[in-house]
């Protein structure tokens, strides 16, 4: 057994980037957002992820600018630490130690070196009571210090972070909890209590769900859970307050927001519609169909773009125009992961069942969805209680021409209804489309579908609580024709055509069990079912069953059989806590072991299997060969709480590793999805180290101008580059390269860009050197000059010598004779009419033609 020392389980995506508002840069630049325990910034030009700030141990829960510094951003987090970033650099400029669990942060314009938070109150047992403390930002030179200077502000708070606001600039700070809303005057240092009644004469429910201030004016925006917005006045009396109320939303109002002139006041909710109402007036514009539904609304500081998070992990950017300019597309989260993970064996994205209705491909590298989709085709109603159907089952076949999907609703078995759909690929759209809708593929709640590997035909195999599994086979002309087109020249995996049909082959069942796993031999010549405690080994050709293996007591909960060398080995798994290997030549047991395993996923290229097992609250990961009961790997508490499900994913590139630990990752890459929906992967400390170099590298907006310095350091950096890898690759330069040269590289410049600015001399000061150092003394070349006139001179009378003996001979009348080629009137005309050039011309011509304008092409360039 092989310990996994150089092995590390790191994050590589899928993280929730919706729970918290996300912030827009002054410059509407970059929108940073939580993610987990990490802060991401994305560009809103290209929607492109460019900086990852890491640091926090545990989950971030709130993000804001720094109102001294707009390059500068505070994070906070349930670790216990407030940190300040330079987020265009990725540098963590400050640690600051609260040393309780921060629950969300908020900054004021008014209240320098202070940020308020939400933590637990220290003398409550009771985990649900917060209190807003003003947190003293000590003024200290260390990179980590303790904060231990917190007053508190209001006490008994919300935990919802968008109950919470600060009004005008700093004046006031107003908090919402239940049926109660409380307003702290910082000049006063007097706090105001509001309280609403349960529910008026209708029945309607007025509690508070989100708050938000106008920046100009002494009017706080509240959201209820009857989807109502109460705009208050006259707040700093006690009992002269009024309100006034704005109504769309027909259920609770999630998230408030004004912009910054305080003009408009954005609201969103379920309905997945922002509305923009316009202050002072109960005029609207609203931008429907969104997706999720929005759970937070932020703005810029300029007022030009807006953001909102949507509850399927999206983040849409939004003109102040209320048009759609970008969508940060996360990981889908839903209830659950109904599908199992796949691999698009065309484009190696991730595949598993996203926003209600759809299959998401998601691209494992780059952390981003590719595309959407729609399996259900009918428009989701986001309402509570609402049974509408879901995407439960996808399968692809080994080309990635045909996609199978399972689609039912019903919780109830009355209610039950499902249907089977079979997608073509088709290359011109670059996406599947439906080719086949089965409505009654079987009498029940359909269990395990997958696909033959091998074999001249395509065919799909079925299992159903009905006591059947079915087996469906690919007909028609296009069929055969693409195995033809294969066969000549290797172009079956073009579109699939509608002439293509599918049709029932076969119909098994044994003894009235209800089958449970399917799964097919690498090669397509063996078929396992499973019935309970029994495996029985069909022969696809003939459907003949060949022979059963009875386990020991105990449903068998998986299947898989081996690949390569181990292809004669079958894997089973029991409700019993045991893992089995069969011998399928000898038919006998080759040996078992007592483990619960939840999950089997053989690598499909190579002979390895990853065993997921439970035990103690965690989960433990064991690789292994099926010929050998010894584990090749192990990894203890992979992750925490119950796995979700994992996946064998191929690599573009195999590793030349050699360690015996993780040569089982040389060809592919296991990526696991937990329960929280996060997505791990196992990777060598190398390949650690190169994820962590190109995280740490900004990825520059191509929208943005180039500075000075790039102009003057960025196309030289580039051509020496190029020149380097010319002389590795033997090649020969460039005519680009040959004609500018310059300088490689000088100390004073590179001193210059390297020394940190506040230490540098003014600008003034060395623009005066940069010119100086230009110029060229008259009197230290006075004498090249007079040199360099002469050979002028003389050069100039040996071209006037020449000129006169090439001259062409005149005709008899004084005039030149004609041209080559002047048959054509209208040529002869023009070269006739040429004027001549004077002497004086002449000379300051080839004066001109002599003068080296090298040095405006290397300009041009830059």
């Amino acid at each position: 057994m092989v310990e996994g020392s150089e092995i590390r389980v790191v994050r590589c995506g899928g993280s929730k980037i919706n729970t918290r508002a996300p912030i827009i840069t002054v410059d509407s630049r970059f929108l940073l957002c939580v993610s987990g325990d990490l802060v991401k910034v994305y560009s809103t030009k290209t929607e492109e992820l460019v900086r990852v700030l890491e640091g926090h141990t545990n989950q971030v829960t709130g993000i804001a600018l720094n109102p001294a510094n707009h390059l500068q951003a505070y994070s906070c987090s349930a670790d216990g630490t407030i940190m300040l970033w330079d987020f265009t650099d990725g540098i963590l400029i400050k640690t600051f130690v609260v040393s309780y669990p921060i629950l969300s942060l908020y900054v004021s314009q008014k209240h320098k070196g202070v940020i308020f938070a939400i933590i637990p109150m220290a003398n409550r047992t009771d985990t649900e009571c917060y209190q807003l403390v003003a947190v003293h930002l000590p003024q200290a030179v260390e990179a980590e210090v303790d904060a231990p200077d917190l007053s508190a502000v209001v006490t008994d708070v919300s935990a919802n972070p968008r109950a919470t606001a600060v009004g005008r600039e700093g004046e006031y700070l107003v908090s919402a909890k239940g049926l109660m809303l409380s307003v702290h005057f910082f000049r006063k240092q007097k706090t105001y209590s509001f309280t609403l009644k349960a529910s008026d004469k209708k029945g309607a429910k007025n509690g508070f769900s989100c708050v938000a201030c106008h920046p100009k004016e002494d009017c706080i925006a509240t959201g209820h859970e009857d989807g109502k917005i109460r705009l208050w006045r006259n707040f700093n009396h006690k009992k002269e307050y009024t309100y006034t109320t704005l109504h769309w939303h027909h259920n609770v109002v999630n998230s408030l927001c004004f912009t910054p002139e305080g003009t408009n006041l954005l609201s969103g909710g379920v309905e997945s519609v922002l509305l923009q109402w316009q202050y002072g007036d109960s005029k609207k514009a609203m931008l429907p169909r969104l997706g999720g539904a929005i759970t937070h609304i932020s703005v810029s500081p300029d007022g030009t773009l807006y953001s909102t998070c949507h509850s399927d992990n999206k983040i849409t950017l939004i003109q102040s125009s209320i048009k759609v300019c970008g969508i940060i597309q996360g990981l889908v989260k839903g209830d659950g992961v109904r599908t199992d993970l796949l691999i698009d064996p065309r484009t190696k994205a991730l595949v598993l069942n996203g926003k209600p209705g759809h299959l998401q491909f998601y691209n494992l590298k780059r952390d981003r969805q590719l595309y959407n989709l729609d399996i259900v085709q009918q428009e989701y109603i986001y309402e509570e209680g609402l049974d509408q159907y879901e995407v439960v089952m996808a399968a692809f076949d080994c080309t990635g021409s045909w996609l199978a999907t399972v689609e039912e609703r019903g919780l109830k078995p009355a209610d039950l209804d499902f249907s089977l759909k079979l997608w073509a690929y088709e290359k011109k759209t670059q996406s599947f489309s439906l080719n086949t809708t089965v409505a009654a593929a079987h009498n029940d709640r359909i269990r395990c579908l997958c696909f033959c590997p091998g074999g001249e035909t395509t065919m799909l195999v079925t299992t159903s609580k009905d006591g059947h599994f079915k087996a469906w086979l690919l007909g028609g002309e296009s069929d055969g024709q693409s195995k033809l087109e294969e066969d000549e020249g290797g172009k079956g995996e073009g579109d699939c055509g509608d002439a293509a049909s599918w049709s029932c082959d076969f119909v098994g069942s044994y003894h009235s069990l209800q089958p449970g796993r399917s799964c097919f031999a690498a090669d397509g010549s063996l078929l396992a079912v499973s019935f309970g405690e029994v495996i029985a080994l069909w022969s696809p050709e003939t459907w003949e069953l060949l022979t059963t293996l009875c386990l020991p007591p105990g449903d068998i909960r998986d299947l898989c059989f081996g690949n390569q060398s181990c292809s004669k080995y079958l894997l089973s798994t029991t409700t019993k806590n045991m893992l089995c290997c069969w011998n399928l030549l000898t038919c006998s047991l080759e040996w078992s072991t007592a483990v619960d395993v939840m999950l089997l996923k053989p690598d499909p290229l190579s002979e390895n299997v990853a065993a997921f097992a439970k035990q103690d609250g965690r989960t433990d990961l064991f690789v292994f060969k099926p010929s050998e009961p010894r584990p090749l790997f192990t990894q203890k508490a992979v992750c925490e709480g119950e796995l979700s499900r994992a996946v064998f994913a191929p690599r573009s590139q195999p590793l030349d590793s050699c360690e015996e630990s993780s040569q089982w990752l040389n060809r592919s890459e296991l990526y696991i999805l937990t329960e929280s929906m996060d997505l791990l992967t196992l990777c060598t400390k190398s390949e650690e180290d190169k994820m962590a170099a190109l995280s740490k590298q900004l990825v520059v907006d191509k929208s943005v101008a180039p500075t000075p310095f790039y102009l003057l350091l960025g196309k030289h950096r580039q051509q020496q580059q190029q020149q380097q890898q010319e002389k590795l690759d033997g090649s020969v330069p460039s005519r680009a390269a040959e004609r500018t040269p310059l300088p490689q590289g000088s100390v004073a410049i590179r001193e210059l860009l390297h020394t940190p600015a506040h230490v540098l001399p003014a600008a003034s000061f060395l623009c005066s050197m940069l010119v100086s150092s230009l110029l060229i003394s008259a009197s230290d070349n006075r004498g090249t000059d007079c040199a360099g006139t002469d050979e002028e001179m003389d050069s100039e009378r040996e071209e006037d010598d020449s000129s006169e003996g090439e001259q062409e001979p005149e005709s008899r009348d004084g005039q030149r004779g004609p041209s080559v080629g002047a048959g054509d009137g209208a040529q002869g005309s023009v070269t006739d009419h040429v004027p001549k050039l004077s002497r004086a011309q002449e000379r300051e011509l080839r004066r001109v033609r002599r003068t080296d304008y090298s040095w405006l092409s290397s300009l041009a360039e830059a």
